[in-house]
C-alpha cells in the first residue's frame, strides 16, 4: 500500500492505493477509473475543461462498478474490452477539519481501479465529454495528464505487469 496526502480545494485528504481483489462497499465507491491498454499503449482521452486523463467516473443508478468503467471507457474514448479488478484508492476524510458531513462524499470513500485490455477501438464520435483520445507509451503519461502522481504511477505499474 502507498499513501499520499493531497490538497483537494483548501482541504487536506489522505491518499491509500490497495490492491484488491474484492470490490468496496458499493456505497462507498465514489468513481470508478481504468487504464485502458492496446498492445501495449495506454488510452488517454481529452475531456473538455480538464484535459487529458484516463477513463473514469461516478457509478449510476444501479449500475455496477464494472458496468460504469464500460460505459465510461466507450463514452470517453469508445473502446470496448475485457477488464480486470486492480484494487481501489481509499479517500480518507479523517485528517481534513473542512469535511462536512452533509457531503456527497463520504468521510471514508473508495475510487477503484480496473485494467481493460481494449479488443475495439470503435469510430471516435466526440459526443459526450471528451474532445479526443490517444494511445501514448505509457512512459510519456506525464506528458500530458498534469495530476499525475506516485499512486497513479504504482497502479498503471500494476497494470502493465498484468498484461
Amino acid at each position: 500500500m502507498t499513501t499520499k496526502y493531497v490538497s483537494w480545494g483548501n482541504s487536506k485528504i489522505k491518499l491509500t492505493w490497495k490492491r484488491d481483489s474484492q470490490l468496496p462497499p458499493r456505497n462507498l465507491i465514489t468513481s470508478v477509473h481504468g487504464f485502458c491498454l492496446k498492445e501495449g499503449k495506454l488510452l488517454l482521452v481529452n475531456l473538455n475543461h480538464r484535459g487529458w486523463d484516463f477513463p473514469g467516473g461516478h457509478i449510476e443508478h444501479e449500475e455496477t462498478p464494472e458496468d460504469c468503467l464500460k460505459r465510461e471507457a466507450y463514452e470517453e474514448g469508445y473502446v470496448t474490452g475485457s477488464i480486470f479488478l486492480l484494487g481501489h484508492i481509499i479517500v480518507d476524510h479523517n485528517e481534513n477539519p473542512k469535511w462536512d458531513a452533509s457531503s456527497k462524499y463520504p468521510k471514508v470513500g473508495y475510487q477503484v481501479f480496473y485494467l481493460m485490455n481494449i479488443d475495439r477501438l470503435h469510430d471516435f464520435q466526440a459526443q459526450f465529454e471528451s474532445a479526443e483520445r490517444i494511445l501514448i507509451n505509457p512512459g510519456e503519461v506525464i506528458e500530458y495528464y498534469h495530476d499525475w502522481n506516485e499512486l497513479y504511477q504504482e497502479i498503471l505499474d500494476y497494470a502493465l505487469a498484468l498484461k
